[in-house]
């Protein structure tokens, strides 16, 4: 029954933080897991997204973000694309953390883990 329950909570462990958060902006598009435009106004966007001040604020799958200073410290690389054309997600950054979720739920896999 132990065994079950350790088995249990690494389950649980593995399956929290499936989806990332902490990002990395790259300086070419080729290095990104995730090609991103910033659209003028909420409504246009995929995703809107609260830009966190600690990382460990940036959990759960819910748009906030937490930029890291190195590649490998990301869940996922994005690089910022020119035109809305190029992009494989809209964003729109709010300015207060309960804006902040997701508009358009069938981009989300966008976002999954992908480095780690």
């Amino acid at each position: 029954m132990k065994r079950f329950f350790s088995l249990l909570l690494l389950a649980l462990l593995a399956t929290t933080g499936l989806y990332a958060q902490t990002v990395y902006s790259t300086d070419h598009d080729y290095q990104a897991d995730v090609k991103v435009y910033v659209v003028d106004h909420e409504y246009q966007a995929d995703l809107l997204v609260y830009v966190e001040d600690h990382d460990y604020q940036a959990k759960g799958d819910d748009g906030k973000w937490y930029f890291v200073d190195h590649d490998y410290q990301a869940d996922v690389k994005i690089y910022f694309v020119d035109h809305e054309y190029q992009a494989d997600l809209l964003v729109y950054f709010v300015r207060h953390e309960y804006q902040a979720g997701w508009c358009n739920n069938s981009k989300k896999h966008l976002m999954y883990r992908k480095n780690r």
